[in-house]
């Protein structure tokens, strides 16, 4: 089998280099941060001009909560920041929010905005997917779970209960700032999935590179297995 339309619909993005895009320039870890949040709403504008029908972030792992709890925190408020910043604009671009991950293991206050934030967006026809407090290992453990209590483990059991079962499969993977791996991350979904592991730090990463990602995976051919 294989895939000849060339066409990703569905893009994942680990958003790796913050910390070293701001120690670079002897900018405090906060302020790359914040150049990581710009460069997010940047590229979720730019959907509009690509064939992108979801576009899944990686935002906040199970594991970032061994950072420093200073960090931690300016993650937090970057979160509420860009929640009440650009929700009118995420509504107005027809843009849907999805949310992967324990994501109600968070606090309250942020449960309560991404709850709005779901309902108000939810008509939207170009879907943003976020995952906040999020493991790829521990998400197969509950979909596994969920399908034994219906009485089978099977392939198709467990992707039914996988946090992205509502969108579409994942076509690409891109990596930022030259690390090669994964860091539980979409490991289920990542089956078949394309990746592009790039040098450029997340910060640094604009709307021109994701469309040269969508052009060179254009020409990648698909085999699933097959010859």
């Amino acid at each position: 089998m294989t895939d000849g339309d060339g066409v990703a619909r569905h893009v994942a993005i680990i958003m790796d280099g913050n910390g070293r895009w701001a120690k670079a320039r002897h900018m405090p870890r906060a302020l790359g941060h914040q150049r990581g949040v710009e460069a997010v709403r940047n590229l979720v504008r730019s959907l509009k001009d690509t064939p992108i029908e979801c576009l899944t972030l990686y935002a906040f792992s199970t594991e970032n909560w061994r950072r420093p709890e200073d960090e931690v925190g300016d993650l937090m408020n970057l979160m509420r920041k860009f929640i009440r910043s650009d929700l009118d604009e995420f509504v107005a671009n027809d843009v849907r929010l999805h949310i992967l991950g324990d994501w109600r293991g968070l606090a309250p206050d942020i449960v309560t905005m991404l709850e709005d934030a779901l309902d108000k967006t939810s008509g939207g026809s170009r879907t943003l997917a976020v995952a906040l407090n999020y493991g790829s290992q521990q998400e197969i453990a509950r979909a596994a779970g969920k399908a034994a209590a219906e009485g089978a483990i099977t392939a198709e059991a467990i992707e039914r209960h996988l946090d992205s079962a509502s969108l579409p499969p994942l076509d690409l993977l891109i990596r930022t700032s030259g690390e090669v791996r994964l860091s539980n991350f979409l490991l289920w979904q990542c089956a078949y999935a394309e990746m592009m592991f790039v040098d450029t730090l997340w910060p640094d990463f604009t709307p021109a590179h994701l469309q040269q990602a969508l052009a060179d995976f254009a020409q990648r051919e698909r085999r699933y297995g097959g010859r």
